[in-house]
């Protein structure tokens, strides 16, 4: 009889934005909780949510980001956002990144590296990308503790082999 195979979930982050981390955090976890194989790797600007002195300081831009609507602050909820003139402002990515930090604390939702660590100790393997870590001469002491070792794509690939794909 053939041994049945685990579920496999891998996430592909690609973007550093504190709105773009917390996507693969949350299935992730979800994931775990339902007994799913977790795999994270982190690519280009996604690298920021694993290195060390970026994870605790990870922004969320209004310039150009169409989708950030008032309703974050606790406005009126129309079809309107932060129009682009204001994203530009001096101290509008501090100002919206402290607002959303403040709603994701509210919910007792854990900021980013802590939930990493989180995903770590409940089984998640979590990855750097090699191509990027050479091009923006990252070393493995950059790191969090939390992440297992840095790999090739071709590596990911292997290790993900039937795995659900999720590219956020």
């Amino acid at each position: 009889m053939a041994e049945e195979k685990n579920r496999h979930i891998a996430f592909i982050c690609s973007k550093g934005n504190l709105d773009m981390a917390y996507p693969a955090l949350i299935m992730g976890w979800a994931a775990l909780g339902d007994g799913i194989d977790v795999t994270i790797f982190f690519t280009f600007w996604g690298l920021d949510m694993i290195t060390k002195d970026r994870v605790d300081r990870l922004e969320l831009a209004p310039l150009a980001n169409t989708s950030l609507k008032m309703r974050l602050m606790g406005l009126p909820t129309g079809n309107w956002g932060i129009p682009n003139f204001m994203g530009g402002l001096p101290g509008m990515t501090a100002f919206t990144s402290k607002f959303m930090k403040k709603k994701i604390e509210s919910l007792d939702v854990p900021p980013v590296g802590e939930y990493i660590e989180m995903l770590s100790d409940a089984g998640a393997k979590l990855y750097g990308c090699k191509m990027t870590v050479d091009m923006f001469n990252l070393k493995d002491e950059d790191f969090v503790d939390s992440v297992d070792s840095v790999v090739t794509a071709s590596d990911f690939m292997d290790m993900t082999e039937g795995a659900q794909i999720v590219f956020i």
